[in-house]
């Protein structure tokens, strides 16, 4: 019962090992709820997101270049529900790897790539938005379903090519980083977002297309306050629709939550040099998961914001209801 009870203990994370790294026992009482969490995260992201893609799919007026970003960015919040998060999910709890060096490298490259596609379709839907706001006259001519593929191909390739890049590139750093932690041992495997990554990543792959993304986005509430004045006066004189300006702040939206959840990993990323790596390896585990979370959000923005989606989700549920 004392054990039951305890919240943490010590132990191995291979016994048999010399070299095992240390592992943090923690409490069934603890463990238990957490796995009961983390599990239905995942469920809900993996479900949300099929769903999300499935309807937009299966409707041919649904069929937009805005709508294919979003089904990219729903595919790569799809992947990290069902390849990132379950190993991450034992690593966090178990406070030990257990799935071999080269997966480790793997899933961190997968890691890498979904993080990097989701900031470049953010970016690409922000351009997306200013051509619809601000030079509608412009938009079908400009962003065409073409320009939306080559969006969608560019996000995924430059992504996976600095992921998994960044990955082998740079194990001979991550090997002096971990010996001078005294860290290398059988056991571990370095997060995604972990004090590895550096001052550099962070700025280049994350704060950077942010700014580009509130730039833009400050440009598009400037342009959009003008337009609903003409809308509300002179309804037929516009040239941009209701329809347009709601898509915009519902994605807007989006970009704000997403900014909300990965945000404090970077701040921490830029932090840790600065007070010499002493921010616990705990508390980049928490925020680790509060940026995973982003992926539960986005379909429920969709259903909260979006009639058509509801409309259309409704339907497609009707008829799969009737084929079962």
């Amino acid at each position: 019962m004392t054990q039951l009870w305890t919240v943490e203990s010590f132990g191995l994370c291979f016994e048999s090992l010399n070299n095992s790294c240390v592992k943090t026992v923690y409490s069934p009482v603890i463990r238990a709820p957490l796995y009961l969490l983390f599990a239905i995260t995942i469920i809900v992201i993996v479900f949300g997101n099929l769903w999300v893609i499935c309807t937009i799919s299966c409707f041919q007026q649904l069929h937009t270049p805005t709508n294919y970003l979003i089904v990219s960015m729903a595919v790569s919040d799809l992947f990290l529900g069902s390849f990132v998060m379950p190993p991450s999910m034992v690593r966090s709890l178990e406070t030990c790897w257990y799935f071999g060096d080269f997966f480790c490298k793997f899933h961190s490259g997968i890691d890498f790539t979904l993080c990097n596609a989701s900031v470049l379709h953010l970016t690409f839907i922000s351009i997306d938005r200013y051509y619809a706001v601000c030079q509608p006259l412009q938009y079908h001519s400009r962003i065409t379903t073409r320009v939306s593929v080559a969006m969608i191909l560019v996000s995924w390739c430059f992504s996976a090519f600095f992921g998994f890049g960044i990955i082998f590139s740079e194990l001979k750093i991550e090997v002096k980083r971990t010996e001078e932690l005294h860290v290398a041992c059988k056991g571990g495997c370095l997060a995604l977002h972990g004090r590895e990554i550096g001052v550099t990543y962070s700025i280049v792959f994350y704060f950077l297309p942010m700014f580009i993304i509130v730039s833009i986005y400050s440009r598009i509430f400037v342009i959009a306050q003008k337009h609903v004045r003409v809308i509300n006066n002179y309804p037929s004189s516009s040239s941009v629709s209701k329809k347009d300006l709601k898509a915009t702040k519902t994605l807007a939206i989006v970009i704000g939550v997403f900014m909300s959840c990965w945000t404090p990993y970077f701040m921490c990323n830029i932090i840790d040099p600065v007070v010499n790596h002493t921010i616990p390896a705990l508390l980049y585990e928490v925020l680790m998961w509060v940026a995973y979370l982003n992926a539960v959000f986005n379909p429920l923005i969709y259903a909260f914001f979006y009639g058509w989606f509801r409309e259309k989700s409704k339907l497609l549920f009707k008829k799969l209801y009737k084929l079962c």
